[in-house]
């Protein structure tokens, strides 16, 4: 049985937090935590895609992931994009066989793909807290904004990646560089994606976002 309109007012009200001065802030409840849960789920379901290799350099393959965090963030906003993210980092760190290539395990951290899967996280966060501002404040702009948010997660990503790269496989940061940059046409077309979608995504519900 579907709540009514007054019964879903109430849970808002009561898992609000106010603060004197401040605007109210809703606590996450049992929505949020199944929207993180969908997502760290989606980030699994990714990796059963074969990753695309390119280029023989450090063998850092081109998956579907970065599509997905950047919708993550950009539906989720920083706290519950950061939460689904780093749930499936943890997860997969932990030795779940979930990312890239069915690769698990804290060993991975030691690979030159290390700095793409602690950006990971920190990509949500950021893309997200963008998003966030964006539907509050500029919703007229967002097609261009949220595509702005997405290349600033990217370059968060990329960074890390590069230092990633030059740390764990011991080489320059021209050739870090070099080797990252094939990715980034792919990664556009990705944030391209993501963005489109999570427009769709937010005329359907409109408050996803504007509440947090």
């Amino acid at each position: 049985m579907n709540p009514s309109p007054a019964e879903l007012d109430e849970v808002e009200r009561t898992t609000s937090h106010t603060v004197p001065g401040k605007k109210a802030r809703r606590r996450w409840g049992a929505q949020d935590l199944s929207l993180i849960a969908v997502f760290a789920a989606l980030l699994i379901m990714v990796a059963v895609v074969p990753p695309l290799q390119i280029g023989n350099l450090l063998s850092v393959p081109l998956t579907l992931q970065t599509l997905v965090v950047t919708l993550s963030a950009l539906l989720l906003g920083a706290g519950r994009g950061f939460a689904a993210v780093g749930l499936y980092v943890v997860l997969g760190l932990a030795g779940l066989p979930i990312f890239s290539g069915f690769r698990g395990g804290i060993a991975l951290l030691a690979g030159p793909s290390a700095g793409y899967i602690i950006a990971f996280p920190i990509m949500a966060a950021v893309v997200g807290a963008l998003a966030t501002l964006i539907a509050r404040r500029a919703w007229r702009l967002a097609p261009v904004l949220f595509t702005a948010a997405g290349i600033a997660g990217l370059l968060v990503s990329h960074l890390l990646g590069i230092l990633g790269m030059m740390i764990n496989g011991k080489t320059s940061f021209g050739a870090a560089l070099g080797a990252d940059a094939i990715f980034i046409p792919g990664d556009l077309l990705k944030i391209a994606l993501a963005v489109a979608l999570a427009l769709a995504v937010h005329r359907a519900f409109p408050r996803l976002l504007r509440d947090r």
